[in-house]
């Protein structure tokens, strides 16, 4: 008879920057026969982002999320956010020191821009990028509560990468933390599927990436190359920052 763990909590948990393929990563992971991914995929469980659910405590996220996963499965979880906040990587750090983090990033400018897409495809976002961009720093500080985690206007921030991994570097070390990148995903998924399933410790399926369809999807809206060239001069000394950490395979988006 298979045999369950009585209080299951994750064993790697997946975040990212929005608009960047956590979604098709969770679909990935949750194909493998040795792995369980928290469901449904939304909402997304946010128990370490959202300070009400926190309080709950873990016997409340393991009893909402793992009940009943077999203890010869790995169990995952994917709340895109919390890449996005340091009293997460401090909570997550206390509560599961071991856990392995799977952390997806995409060219900031590109993540930028698709976010503004996305933003006005769902009818948040009325201005153009120039102006919502010259307004970001305004508009963040004035998000109402129903908006602060999907923070819809957070173009420019959400792409300095560098700054938001440092904690989670500082507290499980690269050794637990494999970061993907958004182009690896839609040139060659299989790649993909191969290094997250070997950090993972499980079996390499390959296979699982293909048949997973668009990623994520938004209306085209052509942008002016003026605020595209604005964009990747600002974003200069961060993408430096975010490649001294991680490495060459990060130097790509270097101008």
């Amino acid at each position: 008879m298979t045999g369950y763990a009585a209080r299951r909590l994750p064993d790697f948990i997946v975040g990212g920057a929005p608009r960047s393929g956590t979604t098709w990563l969770y679909h990935l992971l949750d194909r493998h026969p040795d792995v369980y991914m928290a469901k449904p995929i939304r909402p997304e469980p946010k128990f370490f982002l959202v300070d009400d659910i926190f309080e709950k405590g873990l016997d409340f996220y393991a009893e909402t999320w793992f009940s009943g996963v077999p203890d010869y499965m790995l169990a995952g979880e994917k709340s895109t956010n919390y890449l996005e906040s340091e009293v997460v990587a401090e909570r997550i750090h206390e509560s599961l020191p071991e856990t392995r983090l799977v952390f997806v990033l995409r060219d900031p400018v590109d993540r930028a821009v698709s976010n503004w897409r996305w933003s006005r495809m769902n009818g948040f976002e009325t201005l153009s990028l120039p102006d919502a961009l010259s307004l970001e720093e305004q508009r963040e500080a004035e998000y109402q509560r129903d908006l602060r985690f999907s923070r819809p206007f957070s173009y420019f921030s959400r792409g300095l990468y560098r700054r938001m991994l440092q904690p989670f570097v500082d507290r499980f070390g690269l050794d637990q933390i494999v970061v993907l990148r958004y182009e690896e995903i839609a040139e060659k998924p299989t790649s993909v599927a191969e290094t997250v399933h070997r950090f993972l410790g499980i079996p390499e399926r390959p296979d699982d990436s293909t048949g997973l369809g668009t990623i994520n999807p938004s209306e085209a809206e052509e942008v002016d190359t003026q605020t595209i060239a604005e964009l990747r001069r600002r974003y200069q000394q961060p993408n430096e920052e975010l490649a001294d950490l991680l490495g060459p395979r990060f130097s790509i988006w270097r101008p």
